[in-house]
């Protein structure tokens, strides 16, 4: 096995572009668990764990850029008041080695249906930039899962950063495993108000081949609050509209049956966890807007 490991940013590209086979090892939380138990055997692991320049994180323009290699621990801790939702998904990532040496862009590039992160960051309307020695680009969230563990990167690319704009309004995560702590998800859901547009971000994970957006319960919710005129005067959200927002996210749903959970379980669970974090982020801004007032 080659292992190589780049110095710069530059040189990373120009590795991954001379060998597109290698591995990327991003904090190595997954790799090198599967390299470990014979799982995986790569010609080559492209360790970018010593690029300074993805280990940190900005603000320009009304958004936030996460460097790729930006640990989930400084994650938490400088962006949890940007970004609630994403560091309540953070907060359940592993323990707390495994947080210190995971990263986002680790994350992302495993494509995991079960990634903790990618639901926050689908309810958030995240960028993806990617980069190769052809150029950079970004990819909205919602084109750049494919299939399971599979992602829309060119065989030359890696994941540069994360942008996404601070929460305009309460976010929740909430996560169900077969234990409390250090698990694969079961199912995972996220939640974003955004009251400035009036609309409602959700990301679901695990309850389907990629993670994904429960389209048709945002625009429910988001309509249902137009309409009774909640958004400037928002009153406790009736229990037939967060019934139906639940409802709407289970049915989005496609889960399997597996040794963590069966398909009925899922969407049951999915159903449960709308409606509690759907009270939760309304309560939550009722109370902002009470304060205001």
């Amino acid at each position: 096995m080659d292992f190589l490991r780049p110095t710069s940013w530059r040189e990373a590209l120009e590795l991954r572009a001379a060998r597109p086979e290698a591995t990327v090892l991003a904090g190595g939380t997954d790799v090198l668990v599967e390299v470990n138990f014979g799982h995986r055997s790569p010609e080559a692991l492209l360790d970018l764990t010593n690029i300074s320049e993805l280990q940190d994180w900005s603000e320009s323009g009304g958004l936030v850029r996460i460097g790729a290699g930006l640990p989930y621990t400084r994650l938490i801790d400088e962006l949890g008041d940007r970004l609630p939702g994403l560091a309540m998904a953070s907060r359940t990532v592993g323990s707390p080695q495994i947080r210190n040496r995971g990263t986002l862009g680790g994350n992302l590039g495993s494509a995991s249906p079960a990634g903790d992160a990618h639901p926050a960051l689908l309810a958030s309307d995240a960028e993806i930039e990617v980069a190769s020695v052809r150029g950079t680009r970004l990819l909205p969230i919602t084109e750049f899962f494919t299939g399971p563990k599979r992602n829309a990167l060119a065989a030359d690319e890696l994941i540069a950063a994360v942008h996404l704009a601070p929460a305009s309004g309460p976010q929740q995560f909430a996560k169900v495993g077969t234990r409390n702590a250090m698990v694969i998800a079961v199912c995972t859901f996220a939640i974003a108000l955004h009251p400035q547009r009036r609309q409602v971000g959700t990301g679901v994970g695990s309850a389907a081949p990629t993670p994904f957006r429960a389209r048709a319960a945002e625009d429910f919710l988001a309509t249902e609050l137009t309409d009774t005129d909640q958004w400037e005067h928002p009153r406790a959200l009736p229990d037939l509209a967060a019934n139906r927002f639940g409802e709407l996210v289970a049915a989005a749903a496609s889960p399997i049956d597996d040794v963590r959970g069966t398909a009925g379980y899922r969407r049951h669970a999915l159903g449960v966890l709308a409606r509690r974090t759907v009270h939760r982020v309304w309560d939550e801004h009722r109370t902002w807007r009470r304060q205001c007032a």
